[in-house]
Order: C-alpha cells, then sequence, then structure tokens
C-alpha cells in the first residue's frame, strides 16, 4: 500500500468536506490528540489526521487497547489511519560476507486507531477544553437572523463545514473560539458557501463540488473568504479578524496565482453572496 498517497488522500477529502486542517481558531476537548493508553500525544501529520475529524474526545485507542481497558469497539465503527516511522536493518551488498555492515533506513508504516467515543466500556479521563466567554456581537447576530431561507445551522461540532447535500452547516460551540469575532468570522465563512447552494444563487462551483487544488474549488474559497470579509466589516469586526483572512487567502491566491481574473470574479461573487445574506435586492446600474 502507498501510505504517502492514502495520507495525501484523507487530507485531501477532509479539505473537499469542508474541513481545513489548518484553519481552526477553536479548543476542542483536552487539546492535541492523543493515545488514551500512553498518553502520549500524536505528531505531524497524525495531529491533521486526527485531530479534523468529528470527535470531541481527543483520545485514541487500537483495537486492542480498548480491549485492554475493559472495553470493546462498538460493532461497524470505522477505524482512522495514523502513520509512523519504524527503523530497519540493511546491509551493504558490497561488502565481504563477514564483514558485511549493518545500517539503519526508515520505513514508514501505519495503524489504525478508534476514537473513545467509538468505543462501549473504556472510561475517559476527565480533562476538559478550554472555554472562553463569549460575547455575542449584536450586529454579527442582526445578519445571521436576517439570512432568510438560511440552512440549518448546528452547534457543538469539532469542526466549521457546510454540506449542499443536506444543506446544512455545522459549528464548534461559540465557547470553543477565543475571540468573539473569529465564530463570527468562521461562521460567515460557512455562510458564504451556502449562498452557492441550487435554491440560491446556484454556484456551479458548489454545485458541481470541484476537486480540490483545482481553480474552480480555490474560486469557491475566495468567495466564501471574502464573504465572511465583506459580512465583517458590515458587523464592524473587520479589525479583529482581517489576519485570520489574510491568512486563509493568502494560500488560495498562490493556488490561483495562474489567473489573474481569479480574484476580480471570486470577489464578484463574494459580494453577491454578501448581498443575498444581507437581503440586499439586485439592481443593475444602466449605464451613463
Amino acid at each position: 500500500m502507498d501510505i504517502y498517497q492514502i495520507v495525501t488522500d484523507k487530507i485531501v477529502s477532509l479539505l473537499e468536506s469542508g474541513t481545513v486542517p489548518w484553519k481552526k481558531p477553536w479548543t476542542t476537548s483536552n487539546g492535541m490528540p492523543r493515545n488514551l493508553a500512553s498518553n502520549k500525544q500524536y505528531r505531524g501529520v497524525n495531529v491533521f489526521l486526527l485531530g479534523c475529524q468529528d470527535y470531541s474526545s481527543p483520545y485514541w485507542v487500537t483495537y486492542k487497547q480498548a480491549q485492554d481497558k475493559g472495553g470493546t469497539v462498538r460493532k461497524g465503527q470505522k477505524s482512522s489511519l495514523v502513520v509512523f516511522w519504524k527503523m530497519f536493518d540493511k546491509q551493504n551488498p558490497d561488502q565481504d560476507e563477514d564483514a558485511k555492515a549493518t545500517g539503519k533506513i526508515p520505513m514508514l508504516r501505519y495503524y489504525n486507531l478508534f476514537n473513545l467515543e467509538q468505543c462501549d466500556g473504556v472510561e475517559s479521563p476527565v480533562n476538559e477544553a478550554p472555554i472562553y466567554p463569549f460575547s455575542p456581537i449584536e450586529m454579527a447576530e442582526q445578519i445571521v437572523s436576517g439570512y432568510k431561507y438560511r440552512p440549518e445551522i448546528s452547534y457543538g461540532s469539532n469542526k466549521a463545514s457546510y454540506s449542499p447535500i443536506s444543506d446544512s452547516i455545522r459549528m464548534p460551540n461559540d465557547k470553543r473560539f477565543e475571540k468573539s469575532e473569529e465564530f463570527y468570522s468562521v461562521l460567515f465563512h460557512e455562510m458564504g458557501h451556502s449562498t452557492g447552494h441550487k435554491s440560491r444563487l446556484a454556484r456551479k462551483e458548489v454545485i458541481e463540488r470541484y476537486e480540490f487544488g483545482s481553480e474552480s474549488y480555490g474560486s469557491e474559497e475566495l468567495c466564501a473568504e471574502l464573504t465572511s470579509s465583506m459580512l465583517c466589516g458590515v458587523a464592524g469586526i473587520s479589525n479583529q479578524t482581517v489576519e485570520l483572512a489574510a491568512s486563509y487567502l493568502d494560500g488560495w491566491l498562490n493556488v490561483l496565482k495562474k489567473d489573474k481574473k481569479a480574484i476580480v470574479v471570486a470577489a464578484a461573487q463574494a459580494q453577491k453572496a454578501a448581498d443575498y445574506i444581507l437581503g440586499k435586492t439586485f439592481i443593475e446600474e444602466e449605464p451613463a
């Protein structure tokens, strides 16, 4: 099995489903993903592979570790992949048989884990995630409530995403965000995606679900983030969210730098999306 490809495919899958692993301004229970038996935190790409899934517990176990803890993995649960390097001896074929030296070479290996929420009978340590005081921002709340025929918005997830299939937005709880402004920035981003649903503005980038990394996919991400920035401006919180938006847009601008018109097109789509959410009527100006 090509483990490199498995890892790449998993991250791409997360991105295609609306989860951006490196854009996560909210906290999760107990912080970083870790193994329950050893209490060691996972490192490297495993942080993304495990931390971006929709589980509130950060604790993971192998099937055997669950049994050793007196529990079991529930039937039908799907495992999650993690990878690690293992050192193997390699002999030098150019040396004499009696003088062959051994060296160490790294080989990439993988194994499967289950989150504690997929198990029965395994006790979880009591260690809660940081909870921050949340102060609703009146104008931002008015923008959310004023979005007519908006998709269903549910809270308590471990990720922020919009699904055009179910026409629904999933968000972490507001108290998981250190700053209230960042909560609204992320919510506005997902609301921006939702305007592309076939029942609203019917953007082909949302309806046709383009492949991650393509210019069309990147254009939709730019549109959603620019929509968020525009709505943050209307809510009067753009100064507090501009760095978050800039860091996110930077990655997609690199993807789209081949097309000098891409940012202009995305900005125009974002303006329509923001106007739709705000309930404005589109009236084309006649030429003078």
